[in-house]
């Protein structure tokens, strides 16, 4: 049967052979996709939240839909019946395409390893350093990999010419020169791309680190090769160069931990009963979920001619629940203090002399 099927292909025209082979090429991978795929998704169905198999399909499944094709089809290369003038460049092309799309399936397995350990450090804790200082490395070591392939990538292609490998023969003795110049022209763009190796494993920011840069308070949102995005408050985004954070200070409130202490001041008359004040703010923070019952103080910390500033000291599990947390003892301190002494809050007093003489006194 087998011969009988032989014998009437080679009948077949050979742009028809030619055509049938590349059709089986994408029916047989794109078969072995779907049969990998549905051997896979048995076991995913038992999986919680996250998938790997998911992961796998969603970032390697347009990969493997070319990679496959074009590893068959380089295979069945030898049975096509092409003129011997066109098998170098068919070969060629064949080459090329498979090396794009292996290249896009190394890529591929890099993002489902980073979807891995993003679920492995899940940054939605309340204590989430080591999680913060193992994306913030990823990150950088993600984009650091994919810049990597892809100019590999290119450089195998490129060398498969003999054209090009006899050009860069040729450039070889200008190398060193042209590098001195390189170097003079890109030393910003160096300069940036050190920063980060630099940020990425000294870590004097993280992703999702709480700052006050410029002014202005947010949280990393992403760390690049050459810049750094900064989600403001109030959804503004602030972008600086990478090298910024090497060179200028900065504030960083979750540097060793999301704990942080938070202040309220108060300015009184100097008639307030320090000690109620004292007892009051205790009982609104006992109330309060957003106190992690760390620090709770109440102090005079100075005095003017006129009022007396009084400073609460309270502690907070992140910097969102430290500010709320001052905004609700603000809020209520004042209410307190306006509906229990409500002379105590700053007056000024004056003491006016009348013109008019005092009375003569009469013996």
């Amino acid at each position: 049967m087998w011969t009988q099927f032989l014998e009437k292909t080679d009948q077949l025209p050979d742009f028809l052979w030619d055509l049938m082979l590349v059709g089986i090429s994408v029916i047989v991978g794109w078969l072995i996709k779907f049969l990998l795929s549905l051997f896979l998704r048995r076991p995913a169905q038992s999986q919680g939240e996250f998938s790997l198999v998911h992961s796998v399909m969603y970032h390697l499944g347009k990969a493997f839909n070319y990679f496959l094709p074009l590893l068959i089809l380089n295979m069945m290369m030898p049975l096509m019946r092409v003129s011997p003038q066109y098998i170098p460049t068919l070969s060629k092309l064949a080459e090329i395409a498979l090396t794009l799309s292996f290249a896009a399936l190394v890529i591929g397995i890099i993002k489902v390893m980073e979807d891995y350990v993003y679920h492995a450090y899940d940054l939605n804790k309340a204590n989430n350093l080591k999680e913060r200082k193992i994306r913030t490395q990823l990150q950088f070591i993600r984009k650091l990999s994919v810049a990597i392939i892809l100019i590999l990538t290119a450089c195998i292609i490129l060398l498969s010419f003999d054209s090009m490998r006899k050009l860069g023969a040729g450039l070889l003795t200008g190398v060193g020169v042209g590098g001195i110049i390189i170097g003079f022209a890109a030393q910003k763009s160096l300069g940036n791309l050190l920063a980060g190796f630099q940020i990425a494993f000294t870590q004097p920011i993280r992703i999702d680190d709480v700052l006050v840069v410029e002014g202005e308070w947010g949280r990393v949102e992403e760390i690049t090769l050459t810049y750094v995005v900064l989600n403001i408050w109030d959804q503004r985004k602030l972008i600086l160069p990478i090298n910024y954070f090497i060179e200028k200070p900065f504030q960083n409130w979750t540097r060793t931990g999301a704990e942080i202490l938070g202040t309220a001041f108060f300015y009184m008359d100097y008639t307030i009963p320090v000690d109620k004040l004292r007892m009051e703010l205790d009982r609104l923070l006992n109330a309060s979920p957003l106190w992690d019952k760390r620090v709770n103080t109440l102090q005079v910390t100075n005095t003017t001619e006129r009022t007396i500033e009084v400073r609460a000291l309270m502690s907070a599990a992140n910097s969102g629940n430290a500010f709320d947390l001052r905004c609700y003892v603000r809020e209520n301190l004042i209410k307190y203090v306006k509906e229990n002494y409500p002379d105590c809050l700053p007056k000024t007093r004056a003491y006016i002399e009348s013109d008019t003489p005092p009375p003569a006194f009469i013996s």
